[in-house]
């Protein structure tokens, strides 16, 4: 690897209502920093896109199951979403506008263009916590990947969504029988709990497999019928 390639090249900075965002490229990857916390970037996408399909493989036999992505990040879950046909319809929910330009007209749209031009896609800018405890629709399936994970938040107004309260707003978002996926950087005995003291039912972890090192997961659950 370059020297090139090993140091990130800044393309875009804002300052928002929630912080700094920064767009950098890494050789041909991009990343995408908040608050000075690394978020995610387009080296690998295997864990966004076993979000998806944890949540696809859940719901079992339901025809055309609508779901919720939130937030669109780089891309790789809307799009692997938008992939397969047996989704139906299709949110994502992204508060910062820096990154939905970087999608709509930026470099990010290599990867999400088809997916946001996709009939089955709506793409919604707010922010996911007040989403959830606001909006009337309901989903089959809720694909969360906001944080590194219920205990390191990007933000700290993010850490209400793992509450009680904002579990319960989950839920209120969810079909019956609908299923709740959140991604994270490690496991947590903690959030599972949580989980089921929220009235979910099906509480489990999927890994994602890595070369080393603790990996990522993917915490499942399903409101009761």
């Amino acid at each position: 690897m370059t020297t090139h390639a090993r140091t990130p090249l800044t393309l875009d900075r804002r300052e928002g209502p929630y912080g700094e965002v920064v767009l950098r490229r890494r050789g041909e990857d991009f990343e995408i920093i908040a608050n000075g916390t690394f978020l995610m970037d387009t080296s690998d996408g295997r864990s966004e896109r076993l979000l998806v399909d944890a949540a696809l493989r859940a719901l079992g036999t339901r025809p055309h199951p609508s779901v919720l992505v939130g937030g669109l990040g780089v891309g790789f879950s809307l799009a692997h979403a938008a992939g397969q046909p047996a989704w139906g319809r299709i949110a994502v929910v992204e508060r910062e506008e820096a990154i939905i330009d970087w999608h709509r007209e930026g470099p990010l749209a290599r990867i999400s263009g088809e997916a946001l031009a996709d009939p089955r896609t709506v793409l919604v800018h707010d922010d996911l916590v007040a989403y959830v405890h606001s909006s009337p629709d309901t989903f089959d399936a809720l694909c969360l990947d906001i944080d590194n994970g219920p205990g390191w938040t990007v933000t700290e107004d993010n850490d209400s969504l793992y509450s009680p309260a904002g579990l319960a707003a989950c839920a209120a978002r969810l079909n019956p029988g609908g299923v709740l996926a959140v991604w994270s950087a490690q496991p947590s005995a903690d959030f599972e709990e949580s989980l089921r003291n929220a009235g979910f039912s099906g509480v489990r972890t999927e890994e994602v497999p890595v070369a080393r090192g603790v990996p990522d997961v993917v915490h499942l659950a399903v409101r009761p019928a």
